[in-house]
């Protein structure tokens, strides 16, 4: 297959009719802003869950235990602080905030709960409604509140919503926790994860307006509102910062107006054809989204900078300006197309996932390379011809043409270390770096996996520093990390978790009951237990309460209890119609089933039980059900989804490794004639993959929904270092001795590869300041990667090319093996010094 036809036609079109493609890419460009209207966003962590077994069993349970054709009632929490939230002052603060909530109607308020209530209730039987227990703490002294309090120091219901410094005899705790019942609209919390937009979030957010200081609110629409919001803020940070290093960057590698105008404006065209289509795609843009524009300025600048710095080269030996362009595209054509064949992969190979968010990463991030090889590849050639031209006419002010990496310089003398060391050791100088990567790579397999909403939300402290910067790239003001946290430090009931198992089976059968009170026995350490069987709710725990209040029903029990443990066994069709037609209905149907064909189990989670441990146990449970029974909550999905980030950043980089080898290996064999050659050019990535991960366990970053996508990444950047140092090293290497043309690939091709990372690694380490922890961590990677990317390529990778040359060209060799292409300098299965043309 002869590749040159199609480079000739796409040169002469760049040279030749250098206005007619500057004037299509306008015009498509025109096209591509009209989808940037469309673009919407998604934030948080349900985008995640979405469509994993545990998270569907959720949604069912959900579904099967709410009452029929009812609305959901979402909760807001009054968080309230002080010296003494037991306190008459405090106290009356509370229920004042309380019943104004609640005489808002258009807070749909269906019932409120507080400590300060069942003190009043303690005080005052009769105090039903808010007002009436404002009265009675109102006309209670000091010290009967004390003793209310203390008479109520033994009831879970009070304790629970206190502090974990309550203390009892002296009736003082620091923090409490009101609750606030709304009626909002079905579907509310169907699901498991956070994010998008809530109908509570305006109500959320007024009734924080209405509450003192002392009083902190909170519940799902804050939290989706901060979700939502965080992304705007960090884009206005993360950008602006951005464009401001690229720019000081590209001033150094371009030194001229002109040429940095060029390639401002292509990396412009490349984020606007990439977010239009995402658009006109409806593909909506998410926290992991944010990623994509420094990645498409990473490539972006790097192509840029090759194209001018070669074009400039040629310059300098006297060529004008349409050959100068000709022998420019002719080369980098060539190799902007193996970049972005590799770079693709290693993005597409994120298809794998199976979290959708990650999915559309992978195509976003591929079709944004695309559109920067087409805008990199053939318009800011075309453009840089056509200004050029001009320049010749008009008085358009030039300020340098000289390339990157000249000889002589300083910089050329550094860049010539790896030559040195291919030159005199680079059997040794392989071995040594394969060595160092085993060790690294043993290492980076400790490398941790989470998944929490914490990684989607802002800091709990946003660096004060931020908060000096001028409208509209000031912060908001974030709450959701710092009451988290709050709520986990100072309330034990906040802390615990629960496990649910869901069990599809008809549940009347005589060993139904019996066989939910058997999977509790002898519980797994993460189980709340006390004398060796899990505390847990379901229908059996609504039986033995109904039981204990109704002796008729309790009569029921016993005649259908043989064992006498207070479970029945016979007859529960009809014990289930009893308990159904009793006070206890509402109760019995949030765990078993109208049709009593499915039921649900919740387990009490010790504290400090870890996400990995409580889903683990939590199957070990459900397996001991024989009926169909499926671990499911919040706990258990989010331990699904790491379990997933685990499995797509292992199963993406090995696709991505073997997608890359094999596509560089087809490529050099048609274009070069030496398929062995993208062998040696996959080097340098191994070196950086490998150094990325014991990089991660070093910053102790885990793979999260965000970095997962970093290994796969890093193959598809870092093969735009050594690709072109790899095909321009296979160029020289047709016309001169080894040695010169790896000292000629190096520097050359070398300085270009040192402006394109400076640029890049300090246009997206910006991403650090991204106010959530994650996104962060992803810009601190990315940048590592890249700096690796770039010292493998011009160290590692010269030694890597000096023996694939020995042995291509020694007696035998590999030539054989890859098999030998049918250029002329290469048809005995040698490199040749070309002849002189006569």
């Amino acid at each position: 297959m002869d590749h040159q036809p199609l480079v000739d036609w796409a040169d002469d079109r760049i040279v030749n009719q250098s206005g007619r493609v500057v004037l299509v890419f306008l015009l498509l460009t025109g096209v591509f802003a009209f989808g940037l209207g469309n673009i919407s966003t998604e934030a948080g962590t349900s985008q995640f869950t979405t469509g994993l077994p545990s998270e569907q069993a959720l949604e069912d349970v959900n579904r099967e235990f709410s009452p029929t054709f009812s609305p959901d009632t979402g909760s807001t929490q009054l968080i309230q602080q002080e010296q003494n939230v037991l306190a008459k002052p405090a106290l009356l603060r509370m229920l004042r905030l309380q019943e104004r909530v609640e005489d808002r109607g258009e807070f749909r308020v269906t019932g409120t709960g507080s400590a300060a209530q069942q003190v009043a209730r303690q005080l005052d039987p009769t105090a039903g409604t808010l007002e009436e227990q404002v009265t009675a703490v109102e006309r209670a002294s000091p010290t009967q509140i004390d003793r209310a309090v203390r008479e109520l120091s033994d009831q879970g219901s009070f304790t629970n919503v206190l502090s974990t410094d309550f203390n009892a005899r002296a009736a003082s705790a620091g923090a409490t926790i009101g609750t606030v019942s709304h009626e909002v609209p079905a579907g509310l919390s169907a699901g498991a994860g956070q994010g998008g937009s809530s109908p509570l979030t305006p109500i959320q957010q007024r009734i924080d307006r209405m509450a003192g200081a002392s009083v902190t609110v909170f519940g799902s629409g804050i939290l989706a509102d901060e979700f939502s919001t965080v992304i705007t803020d960090s884009l206005l940070i993360v950008v602006p910062a951005a464009v401001l290093f690229i720019f000081l960057f590209l001033v150094f590698a371009y030194r001229d107006l002109m040429d940095l105008l060029l390639g401002l404006g292509a990396l412009l065209m490349a984020i606007i054809w990439t977010f239009g289509f995402m658009g006109l795609a409806g593909i909506p843009f998410s926290q992991l989204l944010i990623a994509v524009p420094p990645l498409l300025l990473a490539v972006g600048i790097d192509f840029g900078i090759h194209a001018i710095n070669r074009y400039r080269e040629e310059l300098a030996l006297g060529a004008d300006i349409g050959p100068a362009m000709r022998t420019t595209t002719d080369q980098l054509l060539v190799a902007f197309f193996i970049v972005t064949g590799t770079t693709v992969i290693g993005f597409a190979a994120n298809f794998v996932s199976d979290l959708p968010p990650v999915q559309d990463f992978g195509l976003v991030a591929s079709v944004g390379i695309v559109f920067t090889f087409l805008i990199f590849g053939v318009f800011l050639p075309a453009a840089k011809v056509k200004l050029d031209r001009a320049r010749q006419r008009y008085p358009i002010p030039t300020f340098s043409r000289s390339p990157l990496g000249s000889e002589g310089s300083l910089l050329s003398s550094v860049l010539r270390v790896g030559v040195v060391v291919g030159k005199r050791a680079p059997a040794i100088f392989l071995a040594l770096m394969l060595l160092l990567s085993v060790g690294a790579g043993v290492y980076a397999t400790g490398v941790d996996t989470s998944f929490a909403q914490e990684d989607f939300l802002p800091p709990e402290d946003v660096p004060e520093v931020l908060y000096e910067l001028p409208e509209p790239f000031r912060p908001g003001s974030y709450s959701v990390t710092g009451t988290l946290n709050l709520l986990e430090d100072r309330f034990a009931a906040a802390q615990q978790s629960s496990a649910t198992v869901f069990i599809e089976a008809p549940m009347t059968r005589d060993s139904s009951l019996e066989s939910i009170q058997r999977a509790g026995q002898n519980p797994p350490d993460s189980f709340v237990s006390a004398n060796r069987e899990a505390e847990y709710q379901s229908v059996i725990t609504v039986i033995r309460s109904q039981a204990a209040r109704d002796p008729e029903f309790r009569q029921l029990v016993d005649r259908n209890d043989p064992d006498g443990d207070g479970v029945p066994e016979d007859n529960l069709g009809e014990v289930y119609d009893a308990l159904l037609d009793s006070p206890a209905r509402s109760q019995a149907l949030s765990y078993l089933t109208e049709d009593y064909r499915s039921t649900r189990v919740v387990y009490s989670i010790e504290a400090d039980a870890s996400q990995s441990a409580t889903e683990r146990d939590a199957r070990q449970v459900a397996d001991r059900y024989r009926a169909s029974a499926t671990p499911t909550g919040q706990t258990i999905v989010f331990q699904a989804v790491s379990d997933l980030i685990l499995a797509s950043a292992v199963t993406s980089l090995a696709v991505a490794l073997v997608g890359a080898a094999l596509f560089l290996v087809f490529i050099y064999a048609v274009l070069e004639g030496y398929g062995s050659l993208g062998i040696a050019n996959l080097i340098p990535i191994l070196v950086t993959v490998v150094a990325v991960a014991a990089s991660m366990r070093a910053l102790e970053i885990p793979f999260n929904a965000i970095t997962a996508t970093i290994l796969a990444i890093t193959i598809g950047l870092g093969i735009d270092y050594s690709v072109h140092v790899t095909h321009r090293f296979a160029d020289e290497r047709a016309e001169r001795e080894l040695v010169p043309a790896l000292d000629r690939t190096v520097r050359g091709t070398g300085g270009a590869l040192l402006g394109s990372m400076l640029t890049t690694v300090f246009g997206i380490g910006v991403l650090a300041l991204a106010l959530f922890p994650a996104i962060g961590q992803f810009g601190v990677l990315t940048g590592l990667s890249i700096f690796y990317a770039f010292i493998a390529s011009v160290v590692v990778l010269p030694s890597a090319l000096v023996v694939w040359d020995q042995f291509v060209n020694g007696d035998g060799g590999l030539a054989p093996l890859f098999g030998v292409g049918s250029q002329p300098w290469r048809d005995a299965g040698e490199f040749r010094v070309a002849e002189p043309e006569e």
